[in-house]
């Protein structure tokens, strides 16, 4: 089974930069898309970016301009690279995988902390 793995959560200052990284057990070319959510404490889980296996990207109005997502197939990683952050970033971040043939199957990563201080 595939597995998801997040590194690079912390603490940052506002303004700061931060780099998640998302490493698969597998080709994440399995994957019809892969993108990062977040969730902060009362809300709901948000997309925050999204890239599809052609390289489609989406994000969120909140983070347009702010937040890059990528991915390196050789290392079977996705990344999301977060710039000049907001007290209002701070959330678990959650790496996903999803698989579309017939119905959609999601993978799922355990979430990394991303905390903004101002």
């Amino acid at each position: 089974q595939v597995q998801l793995v997040e590194s690079g959560g912390g603490l940052v200052q506002a303004g700061g930069s931060l780099r998640l990284s998302c490493a698969a057990s597998g080709s994440i070319l399995g994957f019809n898309s892969m993108a990062w959510y977040r969730q902060a404490p009362g809300k709901q889980r948000e997309l925050v970016a999204g890239l599809t296996r052609g390289g489609s990207t989406n994000y969120a109005d909140s983070v347009k301009g702010r937040f890059t997502i990528s991915r390196d197939n050789t290392k079977n990683t996705l990344y999301l690279q977060m710039n000049s952050l907001k007290p209002e970033d701070t959330a678990v971040y959650y790496c996903n995988g999803r698989i579309s043939v017939f119905r959609d199957l999601d993978y799922w990563g355990q979430g990394t902390q991303v905390t903004v201080s101002s």
